[in-house]
């Protein structure tokens, strides 16, 4: 059994490596959910790639995970911009709710024709379960708008009665985190490079302002966070989606053969070990298995 985990690190260290060698970046996998109680264990996973002499200035962070905390994710790129000046997401498959947070903190997304991002609905732990703010703070708005209108059934009322308006503060806390979060790195980060108007006929070749910046990603912010347009927590969106209604350029590499196969190659091959395993959260670089 020895002998066969160590043909896997062996097999898994082929790969990234080649995967540094393209993007010449440091490159690291994650999986799993994010919540608070990783923060220790990134940190530490962090710091020990970082001291390599091999280390470079950018990473690449392979991330699939179902969402998570947006306050976990904001520890987590402290962390990473704490140590590297140039931060790349690849999505293999899908990032979604806090996983979109965090992959919109880039300088660069990579994805292809089936990776996904999602709607970002952050979660919030109400004593029990983790569970998306977005749709309880939806439900409760409806029901006041129906109640605004005479509408309001008995049942509804009931349950109006007994909300837990400290957990409502939360979810409603949740949600301003998201965007002031979104807003801030992609200002930052992701449109740090755009310093032109190119596909704006009326501004095309002005400078950008900072302020023009600003009105973007509150603009995608805003859609991102808004269950009228996705109606559902789980909704996938696709490269096209984002590069259409968002309008965010994105490092489409559907039809390059050569990375998209070194992308599947290390990522299915890492996620078929995690699912034979039910391993619920991974980390994976050149350092560690």
């Amino acid at each position: 059994m020895k002998e066969f985990d160590n043909q896997i690190k062996k097999v898994a260290e082929e790969k990234v490596r080649s995967l540094e060698k393209h993007f010449d970046s440091d490159v690291m996998f994650f999986y799993g959910p994010i919540f608070p109680s990783l923060e220790k264990n990134f940190r530490d996973f962090i710091e020990d790639l970082k001291s390599d002499k091999e280390s470079r200035e950018r990473i690449s962070i392979f991330l699939t995970t179902p969402g998570g905390s947006a306050e976990t994710v904001e520890r987590l790129v402290d962390i990473v911009r704490h140590h590297y000046k140039e931060v790349h997401f690849v999505i293999p498959d899908e990032a979604m709710s806090a996983g979109t947070i965090f992959a919109l903190s880039g300088d660069k997304i990579w994805m292809d024709y089936t990776s996904c991002l999602g709607p970002i609905d952050p979660q919030v732990n109400n004593g029990k379960d983790w569970v998306p703010a977005l749709g309880y703070l939806d439900q409760v708005n409806t029901m006041i708008e129906r109640s605004a209108r005479g509408q309001l059934t008995d049942a509804e009322l009931v349950i109006l009665q007994n909300l837990d308006l400290a957990m409502l503060s939360r979810y409603q806390q949740a949600k301003n985190l998201t965007v002031t979060l979104l807003k801030n790195w992609l200002r930052k980060y992701k449109f740090r490079d755009w310093t032109v108007h190119s596909t704006n006929p009326e501004k095309m070749g002005k400078p950008v302002t900072d302020e023009e910046k600003k009105a973007r990603a509150e603009e995608i912010a805003n859609i991102l966070s808004d269950n009228k347009i996705w109606h559902s927590h789980g909704r996938k969106i696709g490269v096209s989606t984002i590069q259409s209604l968002l309008r965010l350029k994105i490092e489409d590499y559907s039809s390059n053969l050569e990375l998209r196969q070194k992308v599947r190659a290390y990522s299915d091959f890492l996620t078929d070990y995690i699912n034979r395993h039910a391993i619920p959260y991974f980390l994976h670089n050149r350092r560690f298995f």
